[in-house]
C-alpha cells in the first residue's frame, strides 16, 4: 500500500482500541474505518441473568437482558449497571434493582447489590445513613450521576416504593462502592410525589423535583448534578411531560429550580437559531439527552415531546443553556417534531447534517468535548420511524454533526461475528433505551436495550459491545 496507515484507537459507540485504516486520495481528507467488537452477553433477545455469587466476579456472570437501565463509569474505570426493565435470574421480565460492576481488564461481571428476582420494594432505612441492608426499589427510567470519589447517585424513575406499590418516584440515593452500601438521601419513599419548586434560582432544603421517569441527567464541571424534564408530576401534582431544569448540590444537599415551567406540558419557544434570549425554552419532553461542556454550558438533544407550535412527537433539536445568564439558545436541528435524518456523506462533518428525531438514544462525551450518539427510536433518512443503529458525533464548538457508522435506515439486525474479534462487518442491531460507558482509554461501550438481535428478532438485549 502506497499510502500511510494510521492506527486510530476509538471504539464507538463504535469500536474501541481497534485498527482503523485511513486511505488518502485526491478527493480530500481520508475517512476512517471503524470496527465493533462483541465482547460479552448473548446474540439473542430476552436472556435470563446469570448472577453467580454476590460479590464474586466470574466470566460466566452476565446481567439479564434489559432496557431503560442506569449506568455509571466509576472510579478506577469500573462500569456500573443498575436495574431497568428486563429478565431476572429466572428469565421472567419485570423491573429490577440489581447493581452490577464490570471489570473491562478482566472481562468479568460482578453482582454487587440488590435482588436477582424482579419487582422488589425499596428498603430505605434511616435517611442519610448508609446501610448494607438498604436498596432502592426495582425501577426503570431513573436518572444517574457520578459524584466525588466515584460515588454513584440515582434519582426517581418508574418503580416500586417502600410499600411495594409501583409508580413514578422522586427518591434520591447514593451508593458508596468502597463501603458497598446505599443511602437514601432525599425525596419520598412512596410514589407520585408532587414537586416543591420554591423560588426560581434559589436553593432551599424544602425544594424537590416531582416524581418522574425518563429525565436527562449529567454531572456539571463544578460537581453539581443536573436534571431536565421527564414524564411525571409538577408543582400542582398534575402528571405529564416536563421541561423544568434542576441542579442539586451534593455538598449542601439542596435542590434549585433553575429554568423551565413548574407545570406539565410547557410549550417550546425557539426564537432565532443560535441566539440566546430570556424567553427561549425547550418544550416539555422525556427521554432526551443532556450534558455539560468544560465551560459549564448545558446542552440538550432530542427526546419525545413538544416542538414549535406545540407539534408533538420525536425531536432532534439541540439546545444550549448558559447558567450565568439563565438563557437558552436553539443551536441545531429542527424546531418541528418528527424530522427525518439528514445524513450527508458518512465521515464528513457538516452543519447541514443531523440525526433524525429520536428518543431513548445513548450519548457519551469524549476527551475533546465531542458528543457521541448511538441508536434510539426515531426517524431515519427515508422519514420512517423505528429502531436505529446509527452512530453520530457532534462537536459543540463548530455545531457540526458527522455520521460515522451504522445504517441510515431503521430496523437493522445485529451482525455479531465472533465474540472477542473485531471486524468492520460487525455492528450492533438497532435498539433504544440502552446504556453506554466511556473508559480511560477513550473507548466507547454499549450494553443491552430493546431492539433487534442477530436474527432480527425484537426484544430485550444483554449484549456488550466495544
Amino acid at each position: 500500500m502506497k499510502n500511510a496507515v494510521k492506527l486510530i484507537t476509538l471504539s464507538v459507540l463504535i469500536a474501541a482500541g481497534l485498527a482503523a485504516c485511513e486511505k488518502k486520495s485526491d478527493d480530500g481528507p481520508p475517512a476512517p474505518t471503524y470496527e465493533w467488537t462483541w465482547v460479552a452477553g448473548n446474540d439473542k433477545v430476552d436472556q435470563a441473568g446469570a448472577y453467580g455469587t454476590k460479590g464474586t466476579p466470574a466470566t460466566t456472570n452476565i446481567p439479564g437482558a434489559r432496557e431503560d437501565a442506569e449506568a455509571w463509569t466509576g472510579a478506577g474505570g469500573t462500569f456500573w449497571l443498575f436495574g431497568g426493565y428486563g429478565c431476572d435470574s429466572t428469565g421472567y421480565p419485570g423491573r429490577l434493582n440489581d447493581l452490577w460492576a464490570y471489570d473491562a481488564a478482566a472481562s468479568t461481571w460482578t453482582w454487587v447489590s440488590g435482588s436477582a428476582v424482579r419487582d422488589q420494594a425499596g428498603r430505605y432505612g434511616a435517611q442519610g445513613v448508609a446501610d448494607p441492608a438498604n436498596v432502592p426499589g426495582a425501577r426503570s427510567g431513573a436518572a444517574s450521576w457520578v459524584g466525588a470519589g466515584g460515588s454513584l447517585w440515582l434519582f426517581g424513575g418508574l418503580g416500586y416504593d417502600a410499600t411495594g406499590a409501583i409508580g413514578q418516584m422522586n427518591d434520591l440515593w447514593t451508593f458508596d462502592p468502597a463501603a458497598g452500601a446505599w443511602a437514601w438521601v432525599s425525596g419520598g419513599p412512596v410514589r407520585y410525589q408532587a414537586g416543591v419548586y420554591g423560588a426560581q434560582g434559589v436553593a432551599d432544603p424544602a425544594n424537590l423535583p416531582g416524581a418522574r421517569v425518563g429525565s436527562a441527567s449529567w454531572t456539571g464541571a463544578d460537581g453539581r448534578f443536573w436534571l431536565f424534564g421527564g414524564f411525571g408530576y409538577d408543582g400542582a401534582g398534575a402528571k405529564g411531560r416536563l421541561n423544568d431544569l434542576w441542579t442539586f448540590d451534593p455538598v449542601s444537599g439542596q435542590w434549585t429550580w433553575v429554568s423551565g415551567s413548574d407545570a406539565v406540558e410547557g410549550p417550546a419557544t425557539y426564537g432565532t437559531k443560535g441566539t440566546a434570549a430570556a424567553g427561549n425554552v425547550p418544550g416539555a419532553r422525556s427521554m432526551a439527552l443532556g450534558w455539560a461542556d468544560s465551560g459549564g454550558l448545558i446542552w440538550i438533544f432530542g427526546g419525545n415531546g413538544l416542538g414549535a407550535s406545540t407539534t408533538e412527537g420525536r425531536l432532534n433539536d439541540v439546545w444550549r443553556f448558559d447558567p450565568s445568564t439563565s438563557e437558552w439558545a436553539w443551536m441545531s436541528g429542527n424546531s418541528s417534531a418528527n424530522a427525518a435524518g439528514s445524513y450527508g456523506t458518512q465521515g464528513t462533518p457538516s452543519t447541514a447534517a443531523y440525526p433524525g428525531a429520536r428518543y431513548g438514544a445513548a450519548r457519551l462525551v469524549d476527551s475533546t468535548g465531542a458528543v457521541w450518539l448511538f441508536g434510539g427510536y426515531g426517524i431515519d433518512s427515508a422519514g420512517v420511524d423505528g429502531w436505529l443503529n446509527d452512530v453520530w458525533k457532534f462537536v459543540p464548538r463548530t455545531l457540526e454533526w458527522v455520521w460515522l457508522g451504522g445504517s441510515n435506515l431503521h430496523g437493522q439486525g445485529g451482525s455479531y461475528g465472533t465474540k472477542g474479534a473485531a471486524s468492520t462487518a460487525n455492528t450492533p442491531g438497532a435498539r433504544y433505551l440502552h446504556v453506554s460507558w466511556i473508559d480511560a482509554q477513550d473507548r466507547r461501550w454499549v450494553f443491552g436495550g430493546y431492539g433487534l438481535d442477530s436474527e432480527k428478532t425484537g426484544g430485550r438485549l444483554n449484549d456488550l459491545w466495544r
